[in-house]
């Protein structure tokens, strides 16, 4: 108990010192003429909107969502087979004959799939050449989800079918 009395009576000093400041030195708080509101603002004019997609542009985008489409009906045709082979080899040993022929029906399914892949990189490059062209970005982010979505529904697909090929 003594130590803190004694560190009571060294920090006395020091605190007092802070309120010793002489008043002079400080600059005022009050409200400087530089500091008063006055005039009017005005609201700046909205940006014009953005070109639209070139025709031809729109026709290749037509096309990729196409050949995606008939890419995912082809991959979605393919993928009982793939699955019936997927189950049969489900706990067969690695290399077996059953095991190699749900990894050839699987390959089958991812080599569909990238055609679909193609489509995505394609609308990328459609993407990247509109931003800088400050062109219209909305039939393109539509298309490249569409096709994401189809993407990202086989990407499901073949991981729950590996999934059946582990031990």
């Amino acid at each position: 108990m003594s130590h803190v009395n004694h560190l009571i009576y060294l920090a006395l000093p020091a605190l007092l010192a802070g309120c010793a400041a002489p008043q002079g030195e400080y600059p005022s708080l009050a409200v400087r003429d530089t500091e008063r509101v006055s005039g009017t603002m005005e609201v700046a004019p909205p940006p014009p909107p953005p070109p639209a997609q070139p025709p031809a542009t729109l026709e290749r985008l037509d096309q990729l969502v196409a050949d995606a489409r008939a890419s995912h009906t082809q991959f979605l045709a393919a993928a009982p087979a793939a699955r019936t082979s997927a189950q049969a080899a489900g706990g067969a040993a690695t290399g077996s004959d059953s095991w190699g022929r749900a990894q050839v029906a699987i390959a089958d399914l991812e080599a569909r799939r990238s055609n679909a892949m193609i489509a995505l990189a394609d609308l990328d490059r459609l993407y990247v050449n509109a931003a800088s062209a400050a062109e219209d970005l909305t039939p393109i982010v539509a298309a490249r989800d569409e096709i994401g979505a189809l993407v990202d529904e086989q990407n499901s697909i073949i991981d729950s079918l590996l999934g059946e090929l582990q031990p």
